[in-house]
């Protein structure tokens, strides 16, 4: 059966692959809410030089 011309074998070879995009996008969205504590670790942070580039992106 085919409902607007998808058929079983269509959704079984998108099923890993929309896994595999959803899960870079929420990596993504985590790398930019973890940019707001970059260089202000105890440990590791440091002041920057003017103009100087983050330590990580």
């Amino acid at each position: 059966m085919a409902l607007f011309g998808m058929t079983r074998q269509y959704v079984w070879a998108l099923l890993p692959l929309s896994g595999f995009f959803l899960g870079s996008y929420f990596d993504h969205l985590e790398t930019e809410r973890m940019t707001l504590f970059r260089d202000k670790s105890a440990l590791y942070g440091r002041v920057l030089q003017p103009g100087e580039k983050p330590s990580w992106p």
